[in-house]
């Protein structure tokens, strides 16, 4: 099997104080939202894969990550079945029992906590992986999450955020560790390591073509669209992934237009008492990315 490790281009770690060529009118719109909800964090990363155009706005300002650090778990699985260490259909068997990162302690997680309660009808069966981590990206499932987990440590999810130059992102742990929370040992990120993450799966730059056309598919699954998806054009195809806590909301995002380019665009939002709120902004600043995009096209 062949092992593609090749690193990316030094072009993909552009930082935001290189000269940005914006669409136009865009820089404007996206200040003028971010003016009009002052007093709340929000994050802008936007790529364009067809052209290299960009804007970035508070994009290395760290959020808590909440279920975008799911991304960064899928690519670790597929970088190993590229390695021929796992197998997407190799069976896994569901547990529900994991250790806390801070003092290593044991921890159930709750179904009525988790946005995905199937998985837990699946505890002491067996599974293929490759359904785990559609569920887990999907239906942002946290059980599925922690037992892949189990297979990709933590450690493995680093070390290939490194290799991509990610270097702000932070998995450390699974998800519901309430001991490590109430500790401050949180899994973060920034609008831009996002970005290039997404940015390396459309680019296909790193494992392999195959595998990321593989996680653009389950990309493409996603289940919840009331972010990115929410701004577009109705049947335009966005391989995404949401995340939320308690006053957080994000969305991550490949986006297709149908002339088959691509570009990418992350919004990270803190302070928003209210989903809908948040998601509202998300859709705004998606819309104005299409239109002024769409401008932009001869």
């Amino acid at each position: 099997m062949t092992h593609a490790r090749a690193a990316l281009p030094a072009a993909l770690l552009l930082t935001s104080a290189c000269a940005a060529i914006r669409p136009p009118d865009l820089a404007t719109e996206v200040d003028r939202i971010l003016e009009s909800n002052k007093g709340k964090a929000i994050a802008v990363a936007y790529y364009d894969l067809r052209d290299g155009s960009s804007l970035f706005r508070n994009e290395h300002e760290v959020f808590h990550a909440a279920s975008t650090m799911k991304v960064p778990v899928m690519l670790a699985v597929f970088e190993a079945v590229t390695r021929g260490t796992l197998r997407l259909d190799q069976p896994v068997r569901v547990v529900n029992q994991f250790t806390s990162l801070f003092d290593g302690s044991p921890y159930a997680l709750d179904p009525k906590d988790d946005s995905d309660p199937e998985v837990y009808g699946w505890v002491g069966t067996e599974v293929p992986l490759e359904t785990l981590v559609r569920h887990m990206i999907d239906r942002s499932s946290n059980l599925a999450t922690n037992n892949v987990m189990e297979l990709v440590r933590a450690n493995d999810v680093m070390s290939l955020m490194k290799r991509i130059g990610a270097n702000e992102i932070k998995v450390l742990r699974g998800v519901e560790d309430q001991k490590a929370f109430d500790h401050g040992m949180n899994n973060t990120t920034t609008a831009y390591d996002l970005m290039l993450i997404f940015r390396t799966i459309g680019e296909q730059k790193v494992i392999s073509a195959a595998a990321s056309e593989k996680m653009v598919n389950i990309l493409l699954g996603q289940e919840f669209k009331t972010g990115i998806p929410a701004g577009l054009p109705e049947g335009t195809r966005v391989a995404h992934k949401t995340g939320s806590i308690t006053r957080v909301a994000h969305d991550a995002a490949l986006v297709f237009a149908p002339d088959g380019s691509a570009y990418v665009l992350v919004v990270l939002t803190r302070g928003f008492e209210k989903q809908e709120e948040a998601d509202h902004v998300i859709a705004e600043i998606s819309k104005d990315v299409w239109r002024a995009r769409a401008a932009r096209i001869p």
